[in-house]
């Protein structure tokens, strides 16, 4: 069993595919109309066949409280890994992404966490 696709809620499925490739550098893998939505996918361009994420629409009544208690709470939605968190931060500091938290070190673990303009908080991580 391995993970094909996972997703994460956004405000906005046109905004978020912009920062997800644009900011991030995912590519875009699936873009399906379902009426006023789309089956929206990205993937790493280091695996093109690998996991998807899913730019799943927040529409559920559920999914804003979830979201914004989250946020409140500083938990990331997600958690994506990088070889290099202090050159990531940099890099995405430079195009303008917001963080909510810099680079920090535990242990063998270094984090940084983000905004990802479409209502989540997004972890970079990097284990050594």
């Amino acid at each position: 069993m391995r993970i094909h696709l996972t997703s994460v809620f956004v405000d906005d499925q046109e905004k978020a595919l912009r920062f997800y490739t644009g900011a991030l550098g995912f590519v875009k893998k699936h873009d399906v109309p379902l009426g006023e939505a789309r089956w929206l996918t990205v993937v790493s361009p280091e695996a093109p066949e690998g996991t998807e994420l899913l730019l799943e629409p927040d529409g559920h009544p559920a999914v804003k409280p979830y979201k914004e208690a989250l946020v409140h709470d500083g938990i990331p939605a997600a958690s994506f890994a990088v070889d290099d968190v202090t050159a990531e931060f940099g890099r995405l500091s430079e195009l303008g992404v917001t963080f909510v938290q810099e680079p920090l070190t535990m242990g063998p673990v270094t984090t940084a966490v983000l905004d990802d303009t479409c209502g989540n908080l997004i972890q970079i991580a990097h284990s050594a």
